[in-house]
């Protein structure tokens, strides 16, 4: 999957970004200032996109840091294992049958033939809404 760079300090909340290997999605970063002899200090707190784990790293503001290029699309959903959180999704556009994992909120509410958002993230799919 292709991956953007961009500087640490760049880095604002609500953006993406790859942290310890997973993509994840920013929910804090705090700047420190530069110091008389050192450069500036990010300390960025992430939630992981698939995984829901809470992530936090100090790196410097220049650091170059990954951002994964996320790809959301329509499915309808043809079958639902929820004691394994996964479904069996037919993309809309396509119509390519996919595995996919759910997030923990849609598990109770999801059925088959309910009309799903998806996200490609890094060759992980993961259903993320009902539309």
């Amino acid at each position: 999957m292709t991956l953007k760079l961009v500087n640490a300090h760049d880095l604002r909340q609500g953006s993406f970004a790859m942290i310890d290997g997973a993509p994840c999605v920013i929910k804090n970063v705090d700047i420190s200032k530069t110091g008389k002899h050192g450069a500036s200090k990010c300390r960025v707190e992430a939630i992981g996109i698939i995984d829901d784990k809470k992530r936090i790293t100090v790196m410097p503001g220049a650091e170059r840091v990954e951002v994964p290029i996320i790809e959301k699309r329509k499915a309808q959903v043809l079958s639902v294992d929820k004691q394994n959180a996964k479904a069996s999704i037919m993309d809309l556009e396509n119509f390519e049958t996919i595995d996919s994992g759910i997030i923990l909120d849609l598990l109770e509410t999801i059925k088959e033939n309910d009309n799903v958002e998806y996200w490609n993230v890094e060759g992980q799919r993961i259903i993320k809404r009902l539309t």
